[in-house]
């Protein structure tokens, strides 16, 4: 995809191996080239699942929320978010894998509500010990991407052999979370038959945010998913049968990409168009947070 200025991105998406799909989204890798006259392709990334970024010699920029972007580290781990990121690439090759909540719960010792709406350097956190060897070896890799690719699926599934196994009560969450017709939380605790205090204590531990939080941002990615596919569509024709009214979706759009949905429909959106595009292609959903998880029949 053609972006601004002269710059250009290509985004792949590759599915994990079946038994990591409980654990991983997606794998994707990221090209960029920049004009010599724009050296920063600049988007805003919608609320996602947890994310490892490895970066390399690529410079980037980053801020989730409010506030001015700084400076990324090279190797990156960001958690769930309920917040648009605001960032700049330069050109070069990064990588990244998305995790389910079920894949935060297993590989990572730490609740995912400690790390929400933000990230951090993953060299220096001893929560990400275990990825380090997989920063190192891509950072010295050819640049061939079906070896880059090859690296990340060994590394993972020696990881993932050695995580705790599948939590049911997890993947039962998730599930109901992609669950068009799932929109109050007393309706979610029936369904996992749990008390709302335990659902509560599940969902920050494993997927960063209190369970209305989580419900409301799921709404709003299904009709911001229609807009991304679609970008000629009009606010009134992606809006959700949950939504009340337009000025109810204008709301939730302010409190998760922090502007107001006409102001995003103005961007440029280099990066997410493409991402959106190639990860329907080869997932079956353009955001992230909508990934079915394994086993489980899509809506």
């Amino acid at each position: 995809m053609r972006a601004r200025a002269g710059n250009s991105v290509q985004v792949r998406f590759a599915l994990p191996a079946e038994p990591l799909r409980p654990f991983v989204t997606t794998y994707y890798c990221t090209d960029v080239t920049c004009s010599p006259f724009d050296p920063w392709l600049e988007d805003y990334l919608h609320p996602e699942w947890a994310n490892i970024r490895f970066l390399g010699k690529v410079a980037a920029q980053a801020m989730i929320g409010p506030g001015d972007v700084r400076p990324s580290p090279a190797f990156a781990v960001t958690g769930p978010t309920s917040r648009s990121m605001h960032f700049r690439m330069g050109a070069g090759r990064s990588w990244g894998i998305g995790l389910m909540p079920q894949g935060w719960a297993a590989l990572f010792g730490v609740p995912a509500a400690d790390y929400a709406d933000r990230y951090v350097d993953a060299q220096a956190d001893p929560a990400f010990a275990a990825f380090v060897p997989l920063a190192a070896a891509l950072a010295a890799s050819s640049g061939d991407y079906a070896e880059e690719l090859a690296l990340i699926e060994a590394h993972m599934a020696r990881i993932v052999a050695d995580a705790a196994p599948v939590d049911s009560a997890i993947a039962a969450l998730n599930a109901a979370l992609v669950d068009p017709e799932m929109i109050v939380v007393a309706d979610l605790a029936a369904r996992l038959d749990m008390n709302v205090r335990s659902l509560e204590r599940l969902c920050l531990r494993a997927f960063g945010f209190p369970p209305k939080l989580l419900l409301r941002r799921q709404r709003f990615l299904r009709s911001l998913e229609r807009f991304m596919l679609d970008p000629s569509l009009k606010w009134l024709g992606v809006l959700g049968s949950h939504y009340h009214d337009q000025s109810h979706f204008v709301r939730d759009f302010k409190r998760f990409m922090g502007m107001s949905p006409s102001d995003y429909a103005r961007l440029d959106k280099p990066l997410m168009l493409a991402a959106a595009q190639a990860r329907m292609a080869a997932a079956g959903h353009a955001v992230q947070g909508l990934h079915t998880p394994a086993g489980v029949e899509p809506a």
